[in-house]
């Protein structure tokens, strides 16, 4: 109960949020959340939304997405959001939502020993699903947003002989560049708004996810072409009256790295249509666009994640 009580504590700190709000979040959680499948790993059970598509074939190796929720969210919500499980039918791969840890359910994405057993419990459910499934060793994919995005982030340090490539949506980047020692280079692709009430699009310390400073996004996604050993001059281009995107090329392994900018974007999934299945889901859509800013209807993160994806399996060793 007292880890509980800390949880909380330190999300109203984090956020912002007045209580009343984060109590419906909580009680959503409980509600709305449904997984159908759970694991033991370092001692606790952790559980897991996953989806199958009706076109698995055991005979084909196929690819396998990890897509993860935001702070305080659920495996349900971030299917709901992200879309993955109607292009998984179409295209023919697998997607599991694992949850978070603790109760609001987070990913501890500051060095400690909580990073440890989430990175943990990760390849713990890869294990799982590839001796349940044929999974493609070499096109295992992460994606996340906000705190889920953080996570992808570690992910792409500490599970680089597993993680093919990263997505990250309005990540919030927690951990310091410098934390990230691997020396894999590992192809990203990101999408962050300008007008991101929570993880500012220009950095500084003024943010409700999180009392360290972030860097601009472009610095971080700057840093990673540098880790990746990218040419010095990106490409921009522009997608849409108000979203531009900048891709490095020329990297080590061809490991490109990709940002999009969504000029007056929120805290949000781009492209989202995210469904009102009930009353209560009702109500944490219009919170969160009160909380969050607009979502950016101009483009669709989930397929250009899946486009760059396909494009970037792991190297063959």
């Amino acid at each position: 109960m007292n880890t509980r009580k800390i949880v909380l504590g330190a999300v109203l700190v984090i956020i912002g949020l007045p209580v009343v709000l984060v109590l419906i979040v909580v009680v959503s959680i409980h509600v709305l959340n449904r997984t159908n499948g759970a694991i033991i790993s370092a001692g606790q059970k952790r559980e897991y939304l996953l989806y199958v598509p009706r076109s698995y074939d055991r005979a084909k190796p196929t690819p396998l997405m990890i897509s993860m929720h935001a702070a305080a969210l659920w495996p349900a919500q971030q299917m709901n959001l992200s879309g993955w499980n109607r292009l998984a039918e179409s295209q023919g791969f697998i997607v599991v939502y694992p949850s978070g840890s603790d109760t609001p359910k987070i990913w501890h994405v500051d060095s400690g020993a909580g990073l440890m057993r989430d990175v943990r419990f990760i390849s713990e459910l890869i294990d799982t699903l590839e001796a349940a499934y044929n999974i493609d060793p070499t096109r295992i994919y992460a994606d996340g947003v906000s705190n889920g995005g953080g996570m992808a982030f570690v992910l792409s340090c500490a599970l680089s002989d597993r993680i093919a490539a990263v997505g990250m949506v309005a990540a919030a980047r927690s951990l310091p560049w410098s934390w990230c020692t691997d020396h894999r280079a590992v192809p990203m692709i990101t999408f962050h708004g300008t007008a991101d009430p929570i993880a500012p699009y220009n950095g500084g310390p003024r943010s409700r996810a999180s009392p360290k400073p972030f860097p601009s996004v472009s610095t971080w996604a700057a840093n990673w072409a540098r880790g990746n050993r990218c040419g010095p001059n990106p490409i921009e281009s522009v997608v849409a009256a108000d979203v531009t995107r900048v891709e490095y090329t020329k990297c080590a392994d061809d490991a490109a790295v990709v940002f999009y900018t969504l000029r007056g974007g929120g805290h949000a999934w781009p492209g989202a249509k995210p469904k009102q299945e009930s009353f209560l889901s009702a109500r944490l859509v219009a919170m969160n666009q009160w909380l969050l800013g607009p979502t950016n209807r101009n483009i669709d993160a989930t397929s250009q994640m899946w486009a760059f994806f396909r494009e970037h399996p792991l190297p063959r060793k």
